[in-house]
């Protein structure tokens, strides 16, 4: 699609003016419509070229032309490929092949598709084309609720030819089934959630229903028995692993008894190392035990006897010689006690 004119690219003399919001103008000279589209700071864009005189409209070019792109791009995406299923038909066909292929054009006429049916004429059934009338009009009729008939049976040949288009397009088809498939899961969902909830439920409303500390109880024998042997292998599982446990338990023990026995020795054997030294230590320490020896001194307070020298032990010879027997000698010596010269000894 080539790009439309616009502003002075338009060469009428006069134009059709419609308004920003879709009022009509009505006719105007060309140079009228370029002022307008001027004061409104919009452009006079040329919609309709073929018509007498044309019709201009101001609007935003730019605008405008990126909503046209939209639409074309929202219009590819939406555009889909009919494809026309092929049926083949005998004009003797059997009941259950013929709901086989109902079935078959029932679900392509539901995806939007259309639909060809055709019946294969052999030998002499070919005189007979009154038949595959009658037979392609139950088709239709049997199909009429999807699908509508597009052109009737017609002769091709050796085989007789009628086309069924679908009374919905396929996006259309793809979007109902895209709504159906979710209504479905949501429905599947819904049981499921009631299937679920239903065995929480126990009726204790019933006056004959036995007392029940388990749902178990309310199974058939069938399904109790099943569910007896899961519980006791659940019972023989919880058992081993309790069993496990304690093995782990105990050697975890034992391993702790055995470090804590070895920490003990360890300190032992320290404070066995420690105590020589500790012995030694006094030993050191005698000498400056010996203070306390010092205390005797008190005891020399005879220091005044050690002037006894100075006594008069000399003068005690003087004694002996004041006795009576060594008085006769006394005027043979002096009273200094000086021997006279002369005299022997």
């Amino acid at each position: 699609m080539s790009e439309p004119r616009i502003n002075d690219r338009i060469r009428v003399p006069e134009v059709r003016l419609v308004g920003p919001a879709g009022e009509q103008v009505g006719v105007v000279r060309i140079e009228d419509a370029l002022r307008l589209a001027a004061e409104s700071d919009l452009d006079l864009v040329e919609v309709a070229p073929q018509a007498k005189p044309p019709v201009c409209k101001l609007m935003d070019f730019g605008k405008y032309k990126y909503e046209a792109a939209v639409k074309a791009r929202e219009a590819r995406k939406n555009q889909t490929n009919t494809v026309l299923k092929e049926i083949r038909f005998r004009l003797k066909i059997d009941t259950h092949d013929y709901e086989t292929k109902r079935g078959h054009a029932l679900r392509f006429l539901g995806a939007g598709d259309k639909v060809k049916a055709m019946i294969q004429f052999r030998g002499r059934e070919q005189q007979r084309p009154e038949m595959g009338i009658r037979l392609l009009q139950k088709f239709a009729e049997d199909v009429a609720e999807v699908g509508v008939v597009e052109s009737s049976p017609r002769i091709d040949g050796r085989n007789m030819v009628m086309v069924i288009g679908p009374l919905k397009n396929k996006a259309e088809a793809k979007a109902e089934a895209r709504r159906a498939s979710q209504r479905a899961e949501a429905k599947a969902a819904n049981e499921a959630a009631k299937k679920g909830e239903a065995p929480a439920r126990v009726d204790t409303s019933a006056e004959k229903a036995p007392m029940t500390q388990s749902l178990a109880d309310l199974l058939p024998d069938g399904l109790r028995l099943g569910s007896s042997a899961a519980e006791a292998d659940k019972a023989r599982a919880e058992k081993e692993k309790a069993e496990k446990e304690k093995a782990a338990q105990a050697a975890k023990a034992a391993a702790d008894k055995s470090a804590a026995d070895a920490r003990r020795a360890e300190e032992a054997a320290k404070a066995a190392a420690a105590k020589p030294a500790q012995a030694a230590k006094p030993a050191a320490a005698a000498p400056a035990a010996a203070k306390p020896a010092e205390a005797p001194k008190p005891m020399a307070v005879p220091k005044p006897t050690a002037v006894k020298p100075s006594a008069p032990k000399p003068a005690a010879r003087p004694k002996p010689a004041a006795a009576p027997k060594p008085a006769g000698k006394a005027p043979s010596q002096g009273a200094s006690g000086q021997k006279k010269p002369g005299t022997a000894e």
